[in-house]
């Protein structure tokens, strides 16, 4: 896959003295091979994960990408789809779903950047907001899940039939 080129590989990886704290999990086979298993189980995982309204998201990533046993490369980059300029208008977007679910509909007023205002508007929001995440996380992983096993049986297909052309040309 032309993505596997920037990837790092595991010996790579071995002569990095930060990653030996965690032993030899990290250098599971199946964490950095691009796979129909592991691409669209870690394209799930970094989807739900994007969604998840916290700091420093990408540390559940890693731990299920590596609980699974799936591609923390490509989670972490559907991670970093939710970075500060697309975490407030995912959010939003995120409440507006969970409060069009749960039908509690909470006026927000103005706006303000304040981690005081942040906190008021929470102590009413947080069930809308957390349902909306879990369900547009879910949303997003699942239909990336379906796009990534529909895309690689389409190309594994092409692949076996521009194979069987090769055969009968040479036969």
């Amino acid at each position: 896959m032309w993505l596997q080129k920037y990837l790092p590989n595991r010996s790579k990886l071995k002569r990095y003295r930060v990653l030996s704290i965690l032993g030899d999990i990290i250098f599971e086979p199946n964490l950095w091979h691009m796979n129909r298993y592991s691409v669209s189980h870690g394209v799930l995982i970094g989807s739900i994960c994007c969604f998840l309204p916290m700091p420093f998201q990408m540390l559940p990533c890693a731990v299920l990408c590596a609980h699974r046993k799936c591609n923390i490369p490509i989670a972490i980059a559907i991670v970093w789809i939710s970075n500060p300029v697309t975490m407030a208008p995912m959010m939003y977007f995120a409440y507006r779903v969970g409060a069009w679910l749960t039908g509690s509909e909470t006026d927000l007023g103005n706006i303000e950047l304040s981690f005081h205002w942040l906190g008021l508007s929470l102590a009413e929001i947080w069930q809308a907001l957390i349902l909306g995440c879990l369900i547009c996380g879910l949303s997003m992983g699942l239909t990336g899940f379906m796009l990534v096993r529909i895309y690689w049986r389409v190309k594994i297909n092409r692949y076996q039939t521009s194979r069987r052309l090769r055969r009968k040309k040479t036969n």
